[in-house]
This record gives structure tokens, C-alpha cells and sequence, in this order.
């Protein structure tokens, strides 16, 4: 995306070397006739693989795949469902593109058979707690995997304090199942799950913590991008029109050297970031 800083720092993701000294942009394709933003726009594989071509050509480091809506209220679906959306797409698309592919799920079935397609990353929206063989999934693979925080089910993570001292528990209890798994540092992002259970106060919180939890020594992802909480700070404007203020979180985010942006407008969040990194380089 931007040029890259003196010092290199890795994630390491099977047999690729992705440098976070700047910023990475991780696009979102979605083969998902619901999510929230733009469920049904991509949904065939056809039209996913234009999609992933747009966003590798518009400055992506990487393409994150979702089969499944992660949306307030949707449903649940199998993984045998979830594959039958996902690897027909996965499959056009990583012989296409080049940049690294992750893969949006929490089930190590749908996890251990995209990255026998060409995925590298294994985006797990509930932190490698809710399947216990997700853990087991990636150490064995040396895929890398973005461990994210959620506060949605009390049965899985009960939530007792502020929403920071809440996202490092969560954190505390993913670093445990990953050590047991021997899973390496280097292959590890945190997300602290913005959205994914906090309300715009506490989404806001969990933004202006970065440094805080970046503390715990691992890179973070953040996700931003469309989410209620920017809709709210905008008034109450619709999903279709939240791109100018997630970008400018994006350049916040950098600004707090955060790893990794994930988002559904690429251009316009690599846009902005390369202003920002020519006016005030990181």
C-alpha cells in the first residue's frame, strides 16, 4: 500500500511474509446473501471473484472471505453450508489474485478446508474459543490467524467490567488456547471486536485504547468499516453511506500503528491513507 517503514515488522501467514510497518488494508468479500452492508451483492462466485479482482487492484494487502453474516440477529449456518457458498469462490479467486486470502469463519471444518484452496489466514470472529479444534487447525498448518474478541454470547465470555479490562480477558483466555496449541506469536493479530457486542460508547472506548491493548505485545486488526457506531456518531446514516467516516478511523487507527484496516471500501480507505502517510509519514 504505502511505502514500507525502515524497521519490518511480520506477520507471518503459512508461506507468506505480509510487513505491517505500514498499515495493511484487508478487503472484504462477502459470498453472503445477508450480511449487513452488502449481503447479496457478491454472492456468486462470479461476481466475488470480480469483487476480489477490484480490491487487489484498488490497493488490498489482502482479501478476508466471509461465507457466513456475523450481523446482529442473523442465523447460524453449518459448515457444510458455508463451504458449499465458499469454496466454489474461494477456489476462482485464489487462482487469480495475489495477494494473501484469509478466510472469515469460526469452524475449523470451513477453517481446514479453505487452506487446502489457497487461503493463508484464518479470521476467527470468536477468537479460537468456540470450536475447540480451530486452535489445533491453524498450529498445524502455520496459517495465520486473527484472534478477535466478542462479547455477544455470555455462555462462551461473560462480560464483568469496563469493555477494555473485558476485550484483554477475552484476550488473556485466547492467548492461553493458543499457546496450548503452539500456535507462534508471529502468526498472531488481535481484533478487539468492535461492534461485536459494544455499543458506540464503548466501541469508541475500544478505539481510543489501541495503545493500551497493544501493549500485550500483539499486533491488531481493527474493524471499522460501515459499523453501527459510525452510523450513530453520523446522525443515523444508512451502512451505503458510512465509507467517509470509516476511512477516517482508518487514518486514526494508523496513526495508533495498528497492523491491519479491514474494510469494504478499499479505494477510498488506501486513498486516504497515502495522503496521510505524505503529509506525516508513520
Amino acid at each position: 500500500m504505502a511505502e514500507a517503514a525502515s524497521e519490518k515488522k511480520c506477520w507471518i501467514c503459512k508461506d507468506r511474509v505480509l510487513d505491517y510497518s505500514n498499515m495493511l488494508v484487508m478487503g472484504i468479500v462477502n459470498v453472503t446473501p445477508d450480511s449487513f452492508s452488502d449481503g447479496g451483492l457478491f454472492y456468486t462466485p462470479d461476481h466475488a471473484l470480480i469483487h476480489a479482482r477490484q480490491q487487489q487492484e484498488e490497493g488490498a494487502d489482502i482479501l478476508d472471505i466471509g461465507a457466513e453474516s456475523t450481523r446482529p440477529g442473523s442465523e447460524a449456518i453449518s459448515a457444510d453450508e458455508e463451504l458449499s457458498r465458499l469454496i466454489p469462490a474461494l477456489q476462482l479467486i485464489s487462482r487469480e489474485v495475489t495477494v494473501p486470502i484469509s478466510i472469515d469463519t469460526y469452524k475449523s471444518k470451513t477453517a481446514m478446508e479453505s487452506l487446502k484452496y489457497g487461503a493463508s489466514i484464518i479470521n476467527d470472529v470468536w477468537g479460537l474459543q468456540y470450536d475447540s479444534k480451530m486452535a489445533d487447525v491453524v498450529a498445524e498448518s502455520g496459517a495465520g490467524v486473527v484472534i478477535m474478541a466478542n462479547y455477544t454470547n455470555p455462555a462462551l465470555f461473560e462480560r464483568k467490567g469496563e469493555i477494555v479490562d473485558d476485550c484483554l480477558r477475552f484476550f488473556e483466555k485466547s492467548e492461553k488456547i493458543a499457546d496450548a496449541a503452539g500456535i507462534k506469536r508471529e502468526k498472531i493479530l488481535f481484533d478487539p471486536g468492535i461492534g461485536f457486542g459494544t455499543d458506540t460508547k464503548e466501541s469508541i472506548e475500544l478505539l481510543r485504547a489501541i495503545p493500551q491493548i497493544q501493549e500485550k505485545g500483539y499486533p491488531l486488526l481493527i474493524g471499522p468499516s460501515r459499523k453501527r457506531f459510525v452510523g450513530e456518531v453520523l446522525g443515523g446514516v444508512p451502512a451505503d453511506r458510512r465509507d467517509p467516516a470509516t476511512a477516517s478511523v482508518a487514518v486514526y487507527c494508523g496513526q495508533k500503528k495498528a497492523a491491519c484496516i479491514r474494510v469494504h471500501n478499499v479505494w477510498e480507505t488506501v486513498s486516504v491513507l497515502k495522503m496521510q502517510d505524505a503529509l506525516d509519514p508513520r
